[in-house]
């Protein structure tokens, strides 16, 4: 359920907007506040989704209400309501961070898509907030090998600019952590990253995934809905698996880099955002590029940075450092103590070929804690951990 606040002195004006918005979604909650000093205590004091306001407010205005919006509630987006008058004070507030502006008197369809817009971005951005709070621990870079010492300090040197990215390596070798490891180092780490796994992702459905859609762009549109491009606004979109992503979907982001606009499936309506990219892939590029299954023109607004996490095999030192964090992290999901392990069972580890990278050697020490004994031993590790 969304609450709504309206903020609007006019009476008439009051009751046609809470009007047109129940019509629109019965289970819309609607607050009223009759100036700007009954409107800043309410969205103090009140879960709010939207507020509504009216530029030219008794006690005080509609640019001040913002102000303290910001101060308050940053996240929470405001539609500022314009007299024709009113109008390069509306756009003002637009760089002051209003979500949007609408004229009186309001038309209708324009109002509400306005509303659906703001209430599916705040939904996203609350999402994210509470996923950012989950998963900021759960990326480690764990290594102190020459090559994740090399990655380490390009990471450090890319993450406060704004270049893009692409992460190349095989699959399991940590690409992901790499992509949340640029975003957290810089600028932009208190906004949203925003995973997309374009292989994961029918080629039919990617458009509307990354770009959003209007109700009824196509059969199963049964509501409108944001894209990742929208949902990553201010902060980072991680395109994972990029080589898998159809050719329309690459002239469409080729599109959105360039311009730094979007448009949802069935609209022909221009959204801004401003969003970092980076990109990751396990396939040759330029291989792609030869067989006509990448387009040149987007690899190398992509490939900006590039950044080649190296397999398992090529950093063997960093397995006791890897293996030791996995038992603590196994243990702390199972609720158990972490387990030891003997230093020839590592030195027999260190001696396996690695095909899965990271990923298979995690595998292989949860099934040494649940199998092995205390500590896991070199014949558990023989046992257990057969290659």
């Amino acid at each position: 359920m969304s609450r709504i606040l309206i903020v609007e002195d006019e009476g008439a004006i009051r009751r046609v907007l809470v009007k047109i918005l129940k019509q629109e979604n019965e289970d819309y909650q609607i607050e009223e506040a009759v100036d700007g000093v009954e409107a800043v205590d309410k969205i103090k004091n009140l879960e709010l989704d939207l507020v509504l306001c009216d530029i030219k407010m008794p006690k005080m205005d509609g640019v001040e209400v913002l102000n303290h919006v910001k101060n308050i509630k940053p996240e929470l987006p405001i539609v500022m309501i314009s007299g024709h008058g009113d109008l390069d004070t509306a756009v003002d507030t637009m760089r002051k961070g209003a979500f949007d502006y609408i004229s009186k008197p309001p038309d209708l369809n324009r109002l509400l898509q306005t509303v659906r817009i703001a209430l599916d971005h705040n939904s996203l951005a609350t999402e994210n907030r509470t996923l950012k709070k989950k998963v900021s621990k759960k990326y480690t870079m764990i290594g102190e090998s020459p090559a994740m010492n090399t990655i380490k300090e390009m990471i450090d040197k890319v993450a406060p600019t704004e270049a893009r990215v692409l992460i190349t390596g095989g699959n399991g070798t940590g690409k992901e952590l790499v992509a949340h490891w640029v975003h957290e180092k810089s600028e932009r780490c208190k906004a949203p990253l925003i995973e997309v796994n374009c292989a994961a992702i029918p080629s039919e459905l990617i458009e509307s995934e990354l770009f959003g859609h209007l109700k009824g762009a196509f059969t199963s549109a049964n509501k409108n809905r944001a894209g990742k491009f929208e949902a990553a606004n201010g902060g980072t979109l991680f395109l994972d698996e990029i080589g898998d992503m159809s050719l329309p979907a690459q002239a469409k982001v080729l599109r959105a880099l360039q311009e730094n606009k979007i448009q949802r499936v069935g609209s022909d309506k221009d959204i801004k955002v401003d969003v970092r990219v980076v990109a990751a892939t396990n396939k040759d590029l330029k291989e792609e590029i030869k067989q006509k299954r990448f387009r040149e023109d987007l690899y190398h607004r992509l490939a900006v940075i590039m950044i080649k996490v190296p397999s398992l095999n090529e950093r063997i030192e960093d397995i006791p450092l890897l293996v030791n964090h996995f038992l603590k992290q196994i243990a702390s999901e199972q609720g158990t103590s972490p387990k030891q392990i003997d230093d020839e069972a590592i030195k027999i580890l260190q001696n396996y070929n690695w095909t899965g990278n990271i990923r298979e050697l995690r595998n292989v020490v949860e099934r040494l804690t649940i199998l092995g004994g205390q500590p896991i031993s070199s014949d558990d590790v023989k046992t257990y951990a057969q290659k």
